[in-house]
């Protein structure tokens, strides 16, 4: 690939990014600039997994469209991976940061779930899902900014994970809502005494309040214990800013209660790049 190619390449991602998910692609800007490139490439995959419930009307088109990322990472890629620039920048960063293929399989796996409306069964099958795709992404890009810093800090990428997941739920509550999908697990529904269709009808407001306060504290509480270790560091910080963002969505998600089935948790993006800039000069999310 020449340099002028792969340059155009890495424009493109970032534009996915900008485009997609402002977050990521601001966390690309706020690291460092030989870095950039790999993980504009990660997470522009990770965007194209994330909105394929967006673009079908259908789950098994939205299976063809995991398939063709799938194939492309067992390396059975139907066509030049050169005509796609998200795929040839994500082999690229692959071969150049050895990068585990099955950890980027796994995560097209779990966004199966996405495509249907299949209801989370237990806290176990949710942390499971947000392991296999919000926390293995801070873990393939801190693999990226530091492969020396990222295996010491599997354990925190695995709760900022959830914590993260938890909080992308919350706000896209209304959204999955209207759709009939359900990410708030039936057992933490059961203990409140409410069932999926009689959360999603959104009528007892007092039951469904402490649902979403319950899975909301679930995400807390994952932050926590993320945030065990103390400051992370410089190196791969990066990987980390998107969970910045967390607990305020997770707070304001037990302020809103049954009111946020209806009204989505929305924060003017420049507060969002004030709070990424500032976890980023701290060392800290």
């Amino acid at each position: 690939m020449t340099s002028a190619a792969a340059s155009s390449n890495q424009d493109i991602c970032l534009a996915t990014l900008r485009e997609t998910d402002r977050d990521r692609y601001l966390a690309c800007l706020l690291s460092p600039a030989h870095k950039r490139r790999p993980l504009a490439a990660l997470y522009a995959f990770h965007a194209e997994l994330a909105r394929i419930r967006d673009l079908v009307h259908e789950p098994l088109p939205g299976e063809v469209r995991m398939q063709y990322w799938r194939d492309l990472l067992e390396g059975n890629a139907h066509g030049s991976s050169e005509a796609n620039p998200v795929a040839a920048e994500l082999l690229t960063a692959i071969e150049v940061h050895r990068l585990p293929r099955q950890s980027l399989i796994d995560m097209i796996e779990a966004r199966i779930f996405d495509l249907y409306d299949d209801p989370m069964e237990t806290r176990g099958a949710l942390e499971g899902y947000a392991g296999e795709t919000a926390s293995a992404l801070i873990q393939l890009a801190s693999l990226i900014l530091s492969p020396e810093d990222a295996p010491r800090l599997a354990d925190a990428a695995g709760h900022a994970g959830v914590a993260q997941a938890i909080s992308g739920m919350l706000a896209l509550m209304p959204l999955h809502r209207r759709r009939g999908q359900l990410y708030l697990p039936l057992d933490i529904l059961s203990a409140t005494g409410l069932d999926r269709d009689g959360f999603l009808s959104g009528k007892d407001v007092e039951r469904s309040t402490a649902a979403i306060d319950a899975f909301a504290g679930l995400g807390l509480e994952h932050l926590a214990k993320a945030r065990v270790g103390g400051p992370i560091s410089q190196r791969v910080m990066a990987a980390y800013l998107p969970v910045a963002l967390a607990e305020a969505v997770l707070n304001e998600a037990q302020r809103l209660g049954s009111s946020l089935l209806d009204k989505p948790i929305q924060r003017p993006q420049w507060q969002r790049q004030i709070k990424m800039a500032v976890a980023s000069m701290r060392g800290r999310f």
